[in-house]
This record gives structure tokens, C-alpha cells and sequence, in this order.
């Protein structure tokens, strides 16, 4: 690896380090119930959220009750989502006037987001009005993490209390995850990305003029549409100009935070992170690569402390850092020695002042291969599925990396 590539994965590996203890003591104060100064300001809501929901938040609850609870929020919020894409060309915030998505399209994607998978089979501002891409799919961002997190912290429980009846009010886990733990995080790095460049609004997709027009050569038609030909029967050719381009709006940024921060996947876009409305900068990068690591490396110090041996959770920890790290390593590797097939080519793609080397195909250029290569691990490792690059362009080593963190 080179020097940059040490240094990189050194500092994310080592913020993501510094946030684990005080980001898990965090999270398991939240779900205890302490009345920490965030759990008192928010009160009145939490109160208030128990009452709509006729919750009784003192009453625990045995497994069976506990799952029966989760399987129906997350049955109605199915239902919800689907529905909402199905009736998305009579609702509002559709400024693209974009139809109901197909019944089979709504059904895929609605389980997808609530089993916190987010599979796309679509291009997002493409098929998703404002509404459905805010208040079903970034809910749902929000709504699959937050049970992620309850049934974490329910089987922490479960092992503290060895032989215990409750494993605590699913109710209550699902909205302090929400409302403590996801949204004070998710609100600020929306705000950074923001100031990077991640639109934000609900304006409708804006026409502009290119800076370099395209121009390429298409054969000429006549009235009906047929090819006109010359004498001799070769297509008459004339030059065709792109001069401009159509840039997506909408509510980005609140979205892209909670995608990551939730280990959700699901972009606002069809390129995903490589998009530049997503992920325009290095510094946006590094950011929404902290975003996923940080609950997932968090909940082993939270589990340590519920059990009461923070011991165990250090433990959890290096076995995940081990794997990961020996993984990411082996990506950075392969993607910097390139292609063998192109350097027999006589093709020269080693690294230099001039040349980034390695394999840059499937990549963006501000990123580079270090960048992507550790986003690539990253987000397969924590099951968010995410992507600042296209894993299909990666080497034979580097996509088996992506491969075998699925596992």
C-alpha cells in the first residue's frame, strides 16, 4: 500500500476509535432510560409519543411480545410505503409529475427498505416524487435502524438478565433509537453535507447549460423518420449537439445522512454515493464513512456495558477490526496494482506526480482508488450497501473483498 493509503485508513480507523466509548456509554444510557440531559429535554415528546400510541411505557415485555411488537410496526410501515408509491401521481411534492410506481416495483422496494436491505430495482430521480423519496423512504431509513438498534439492545438485555422474563418494551426501544440516538446524528452531518454542496429543497429539476457541448454524428431522417441515404446507399450524416443537461433537485442531504448513518444503502440517486449531489467532496467521503461505522463499532462497547463486563465488548470489537482491516488492506492492494491484463498492453498505470495508477475504472476521480477502495469495504462489511464506486469495475481480489464481507 502507499504511504497515503496507511496514513488515510490510520486517521478514519482512528476517529472511528475515539468515538466508540463515549458514543456507546451514549447509547446505553439512552435505552436504559437515565435521565441524561437529552433524555430530559426530549421528555415531553417521548410522553407524548406513548400517549398517541396508547404505549403504557413502564410495562415490559417476554420475547414473544417483544417480536409479535416488532413484526406489526414494521408490517404497517410496508403497507404504508407501498401504498404511498403506488398513490404517488395523486399526491403532492411530485413536481416531475411522476406516476405510481408499479405494483411489483413498490411491493420489492417496500420490503426492501423496511427489512433495512434497500435493494433498488429503479433510478431514484427518475421514479420517486419528493413525497415518497422523504416521507416513505427516508422514514423508513430511519424506522429499520431503529429497530436494528431496539433488537440489539433487547438481546444485550437478554444476556445481562440470563433468566429474566422481559426483555424490555419494544415501543419504548424503537422510539428512543429513533428520537435519542438517530435523529441528533443524523439531523448535523445533513447540515455539513449541506455546506458541501448536497442539495436540499424541494424546487423542481433545473435545466442547464453545458460547459463543453457534445457533438456527435447521427444519421439524418426525413419526415417519416427514414435514414436518408446518398447516392451510393451510405446514410447521410449530420452533426447532433448536447448543450444541455437536466440536474435532479430535492430533499437530498436528509436523506444521504440517515442512508449511512443507518447502515440503510438506498440512495436518494441511481449512482448512489458516486453521485456528486450525494458525495460531492473528500471531505463528504470520509464523512459518510464515519457515518456507517459509528453505530455499528458503538453498540460493542453498549453491549459490554449492559452485560457488565466492558471487556466483551472490546473483545467484539477487535474480532470485527481484524477482519476489517485485514480486508480493506487486501482492496487497497489489488485496486492499486491495476490491471495485469492492461500492463501487458505496454499500458503504463503505475502511480505517479502525473497519474493516480491502479485501477481507476468504475471510479471517480475526486475520490481516487484509496477513497473508494476503503468506502467499498466499509459499506460491505457493515451490510449498508452503499456505493461512491462501481464494484463491478473492481479487480478479481478486490470484488471477492465486497463478496466475502457480504458473508
Amino acid at each position: 500500500m502507499t504511504l497515503h493509503s496507511i496514513l488515510y485508513l490510520g486517521i478514519f480507523l482512528a476517529i472511528v476509535l475515539l468515538c466508540i466509548k463515549p458514543l456507546g456509554l451514549y447509547i446505553a444510557n439512552v435505552m436504559a432510560g437515565r435521565p441524561i440531559g437529552i433524555v430530559r429535554a426530549g421528555g415531553g415528546v417521548e410522553r407524548l409519543v406513548y400517549r398517541l400510541c396508547g404505549v403504557d411505557p413502564g410495562t415490559e415485555m417476554g420475547w414473544k411480545r417483544y417480536a409479535l411488537a416488532i413484526l406489526a410496526f414494521n408490517t404497517a410501515g410496508l403497507v404504508a410505503l407501498y401504498l404511498l408509491q403506488r398513490l404517488q401521481g395523486v399526491l403532492p411534492l411530485n413536481p416531475r409529475q411522476l406516476g405510481a410506481v408499479s405494483a411489483d416495483s413498490a411491493f420489492n422496494t417496500a420490503v426492501s427498505f423496511v427489512g433495512n436491505t434497500n435493494w433498488q430495482g429503479y433510478a431514484g430521480e427518475a421514479t420517486m416524487s419528493y413525497l415518497t423519496q422523504m416521507a416513505g423512504l427516508a422514514v423508513q431509513n430511519f424506522l429499520s435502524a431503529a429497530t436494528g438498534i431496539a433488537i440489539a439492545v433487547a438481546l444485550f438485555r437478554g444476556f445481562a438478565r440470563h433468566g429474566a422474563g422481559t426483555i424490555g418494551n419494544a415501543w419504548v426501544d424503537l422510539t428512543r433509537s429513533a428520537l435519542y440516538v438517530l435523529l441528533p446524528i443524523a439531523a448535523p452531518i445533513a447540515l455539513v453535507l449541506v455546506f458541501q454542496g448536497v442539495p436540499q429543497n424541494f424546487s423542481a429539476y433545473r435545466e442547464v447549460s453545458l460547459i463543453e457541448p457534445l457533438t456527435y454524428p447521427m444519421p439524418r431522417v426525413d419526415a417519416a423518420g427514414n435514414e436518408i441515404a446518398d447516392p451510393q446507399g451510405k446514410p447521410v450524416m449530420q452533426d447532433a449537439v448536447i448543450d444541455r443537461q437536466t440536474l435532479p433537485m430535492g430533499p437530498i442531504a436528509s436523506q444521504e445522512s440517515i442512508k449511512l448513518l443507518g447502515t440503510n444503502g438506498g440512495g436518494f440517486l441511481n449512482a448512489n454515493s458516486a453521485h456528486p449531489f450525494e458525495n460531492p467532496t473528500p471531505l463528504t467521503n470520509l464523512l459518510e464513512m464515519l457515518a456507517i461505522m459509528l453505530i455499528p463499532c458503538a453498540l460493542t462497547y453498549t453491549f459490554g456495558r449492559m452485560v457488565g463486563d466492558t471487556r466483551q465488548g472490546w473483545a467484539l470489537l477487535a474480532a470485527m477490526a481484524i477482519l476489517y482491516i485485514g480486508t480493506t488492506s487486501l482492496a487497497l492492494y489489488q485496486e492499486q496494482q491495476g490491471n495485469p491484463l492492461i500492463a501487458r498492453l505496454d499500458v503504463d498505470d503505475a502511480a505517479t506526480a502525473m497519474q493516480p495508477g491502479g485501477n481507476m475504472e468504475g471510479k471517480e476521480a475526486r475520490f481516487g482508488i484509496t477513497a473508494s477502495a476503503i468506502f467499498v469495504s466499509t459499506t460491505t462489511a457493515t451490510s449498508t450497501g452503499a456505493v461512491n464506486a462501481m464494484h463491478d469495475s473492481l479487480t478479481p481480489l478486490g470484488g471477492f473483498v465486497s463478496l466475502f464481507n457480504m458473508q
